[in-house]
């Protein structure tokens, strides 16, 4: 129970009691897709009510928001340092210093401009067509699955010790298996199919985001691991739009 509520503490805003050293957080790696699963089923929650009064844009952008409040925008904030980084360096050395900077380029202010463009389009669509509640479950709990594989066979590319450190081959099984308990209810509902399209496509889009990163700065950081969650809800909202 530690772990997960140190797994809440890390990813979200909810006010918690969580451990902060990152030996804990990164053992709670294995949590990570149930409270994504969570922050998803607060997200559906959202767009059920919004959909018995306001258009399906309306309703899109509350969602959008909702991420960003209860997340804190940490995994936004984490696409766009990876975007200025990769973008404006041209050395590892370089590449991580511009990602450690506080202030957002503008590499890392189109890579937020089109995250909140493409989510509201496709939650719009998915709304419009009734489809959009299994997804906005799925996407976040696959999302933060997408952890646990990158940081167990890639290396921290900063010097020291942090949470990704600490996630290994336990913490990736568990987090698979949890993955696939929330995965499996969901598929029943839009189809196993379905479902397993958008673990697939997941997987292909972190095996090319991970040798990226490896071929960059020779591992990964917390930013490009928030990056990965942003662009794995993204691949999750693409194959639904299938």
């Amino acid at each position: 129970m530690k772990k997960l509520v140190c797994a809440i503490g890390l990813l979200t805003r909810i006010p918690v009691r969580a451990a902060a050293d990152a030996e804990t957080a990164g053992k709670a790696a294995y949590w990570f897709p149930l409270v994504g699963a969570l922050i998803g089923c607060i997200y559906a929650g959202v767009a059920w009510l919004g959909m018995l009064r306001l258009p399906p844009a309306a309703v899109a952008v509350l969602v959008v928001i909702t991420e960003a409040l209860l997340t804190g925008a940490l995994h936004m904030d984490g696409l766009a340092d990876t975007a200025d980084g990769f973008g404006g360096g041209k050395t590892r050395d370089g590449i991580l210093r511009i990602m450690r900077d506080p202030s957002i380029g503008s590499y890392g202010a189109t890579a937020l401009v089109l995250l909140v463009a493409w989510k509201v389009t496709a939650l719009s669509a998915l709304i419009a067509k009734h489809a959009a509640l299994p997804y906005l479950v799925l996407a976040p709990a696959l999302g933060r699955w997408t952890v646990a594989p990158l940081a167990s066979f890639l290396e921290y590319a900063r010097p020291g010790k942090a949470v990704a450190s600490f996630v290994g081959t336990r913490e990736l099984i568990w987090a698979t298996l949890a993955a696939a308990a929330i995965a499996a209810p969901i598929g029943a509902l839009i189809g196993v199919a379905h479902s397993f399209a958008c673990w697939a496509a997941l997987a292909v889009a972190m095996t090319l985001f991970g040798a990226y990163c490896q071929r960059k700065i020779g591992g990964i950081t917390g930013d490009t691991l928030g990056a990965a969650i942003e662009i794995a809800e993204c691949v999750v909202l693409l194959v639904a739009l299938f």
